[in-house]
């Protein structure tokens, strides 16, 4: 992620985030984005583990996803990476994932 410079991360306020969870010591972190249609719509957790976009930013704020932060845009909650000077790490440059169909029990 981009250094903070006259009050913003690249193209963004720098007060876009509006939560930044502390991880637990269990935490896992996301590995891949799922996409439907262009657009995240979920998280791989290097568990394997795979979550909606909602539950991402659920499971984040418990303290279960590290290295993100939380903002809002238009209303909507979603997960961004905290800037830590690596940007392999960053979400939008981990690989992606179609959305596969969903399977009801």
């Amino acid at each position: 992620m981009k250094q903070e410079k006259n009050g913003r991360i690249g193209n963004l306020p720098a007060n876009i985030n509006i939560m930044n969870p502390v991880p637990n010591k269990d935490a896992k972190s996301i590995v891949k984005l799922v996409r439907k249609d262009g657009k995240v719509s979920g998280y791989e957790l290097s568990d394997g583990q795979v979550l909606s976009k909602r539950e991402g930013v659920q499971l984040a704020k418990q303290g279960g996803i590290r290295g993100v932060a939380i903002a809002s845009r238009n209303g909507s909650e979603y997960l961004r990476s905290l800037p830590d000077g690596d940007e392999n790490n960053n979400l939008g440059d981990l690989p992606s994932t179609p959305q596969g169909p969903q399977v009801l029990s």
